[in-house]
């Protein structure tokens, strides 16, 4: 094009009388075409491919013998400099039925007529992805078919890997077979545990390198866009194909990522942290407030009290009360920090260590609280009915508070901006509300048993049902505490 040709009229004048297909074992294409009443072949590849097919090349002065030393030392300038390299070469055949023999025995004795270096940019957002996916705990590994000077040069400035040492070429990797022995099996894992980046490598080297990133305990995510990615596609925990990727690729990925960025994958992960842990906010809240419950329904029947609460006021405030608030937590923004921390292990459920802990710790509390309130009102020979009534409300304002301990799990509730979730500041304002409305609505006071509480009674409930906060604030300190060790230790170890 920049020399005004136009290539679509230039193949019209053209008769091909065959051609080898590219296959990534070989790494060279090739087409026989008529000219001037011979055949005569065109070769494109990889440079260290061609280069080994030639036994001359072309320069100003005519053809020479091929000098090596000379193309090869051009090939890797281009390559150190990031460029993707195709060395390009000719040839002439007697006639139509020396095709065959030449695809079974090889070419050679080809002219090497010179080297095509072409880039594709990256985009500006690729560093800093890569360096937030390092800090989210998750290892880039490059898996290319490009010559090792060039994916190392790539890999250097996405700052995957500072030293060659990392970096190894697929003959030099092995693994090409679908067979191992134990031993050369064992050698296999020690190098893709070591190494950032595989070069010249082939899809079953690249379907080996995904089982045994897997075998070693990693959950793989792969990328790809040709046909030669499908079987590493397929075998990855999750396969990603890029939506200017081949039909194949995208019907058996589990993702498709249309933009082609690295970034959108880095993105969909922190959605998927910040998803998840709204899943466990949810979850805790419900589950606590459950068990605090139980423990004072339970309480109640050791000590041969009556009923804590009917069934119509537990109804209530599971539906309304805490229905209201768990939904609105679903809302929370992202935290900070989700993109900071080590991901979890793929087999971890949601109730975890730290799940369990937290739940326990403020389920007993909320429910400890409930049962000596409604111990020491039947003690004092307040009637059952009316105790239920601010045995209600404190269990109430005990999930108004909660809800904002399980905004986080270990950051302060207190250092949590509002901004975060306005939806939750309305819902804990309107279940509040509504259960206030109850209790002078006349209809509401006899379906509920409710009516209302002086506001020396609201005060001292108040301040009982801020224990819970104080209670999981403790909490966090001492798990932050002691915690704190362990990232540390962690992080150091990726870095």
């Amino acid at each position: 094009y920049k020399l005004g040709l136009n290539p679509s009229e230039i193949r019209k004048e053209i008769t091909i009388a065959g051609e080898i297909p590219f296959e990534s074992e070989k790494r060279f294409s090739a087409k026989f075409y008529e000219e001037n009443n011979s055949i005569h072949i065109a070769v494109k590849g990889a440079p260290e491919v061609i280069i080994s097919m030639c036994s001359e090349m072309r320069t100003a002065s005519g053809s020479k013998k091929i000098d090596n030393k000379a193309a090869e030392k051009e090939v890797y300038n281009l390559a150190a400099d990031g460029y993707r390299v195709i060395a390009v070469a000719k040839g002439e055949i007697k006639g139509k039925a020396e095709i065959d023999s030449i695809e079974k025995e090889g070419l050679n004795n080809l002219t090497f007529l010179g080297l095509i270096g072409f880039i594709d940019p990256l985009r500006e957002d690729a560093k800093e992805s890569v360096e937030k996916a390092y800090n989210a705990g998750v290892k880039v590994v490059m898996i290319t078919g490009d010559n090792p000077d060039t994916a190392f040069t790539i890999a250097k400035e996405l700052k995957i890997t500072n030293s060659k040492k990392e970096v190894i070429t697929g003959a030099e990797l092995g693994g090409d077979d679908a067979e191992f022995d134990e031993a050369g099996y064992e050698k296999f894992l020690d190098k893709v545990k070591m190494l950032k980046v595989f070069a010249r490598v082939s899809p079953m080297q690249k379907l080996n390198i995904v089982e045994a990133l897997r075998k070693i305990g990693n959950f793989v995510a792969v990328t790809g866009d040709g046909i030669n990615d499908t079987p590493a596609l397929k075998k990855a925990d999750i396969g990603i194909a890029m939506g200017s990727g081949t039909d194949v690729t995208k019907s058996i990925s589990s993702i498709i990522i249309t933009d082609d960025s690295f970034s959108s994958i880095v993105k969909g992960i922190e959605e998927g942290r910040f998803a998840y842990d709204n899943i466990r906010k949810v979850t805790f809240l419900l589950i606590s407030t459950g068990l605090a419950e139980v423990i004072l329904f339970v309480f109640a029947l050791l000590v041969q009290l009556p009923l804590a609460l009917l069934p119509v006021q537990l109804l209530w405030l599971n539906l309304v009360t805490n229905g209201i608030q768990d939904v609105a937590l679903a809302f929370e923004k992202g935290e900070p920090g989700a993109m900071s921390k080590p991901p979890r292990e793929p087999k971890e459920g949601i109730f975890n260590k730290l799940m369990i802990q937290e739940t326990m710790v403020s389920g007993i509390t909320m429910g400890g609280l409930a049962s000596i309130l409604w111990f020491m009102l039947l003690r004092n020979g307040i009637e059952a009915v009316y105790a239920r009534n601010i045995l209600l409300m404190l269990m109430v304002l005990l999930q108004n508070f909660h809800v904002f301990n399980c905004r986080s799990e270990k950051t302060s509730a207190f250092k949590v901006p509002i901004s975060r979730n306005y939806i939750l500041i309305s819902g804990v304002i309107a279940a509040l509300g509504i259960h206030i409305s109850s209790m002078y609505i006349p209809f509401m006071q006899n379906l509920l048993s409710v009516e209302p509480v002086n506001f020396t009674c609201w005060l001292t409930l108040l301040g009982i049902a801020s224990i819970i906060m104080l209670v999981m604030e403790i909490f966090k300190i001492i798990k932050n505490r002691l915690g704190k060790g362990i990232d540390e230790v962690y992080f150091n170890d990726i870095n």
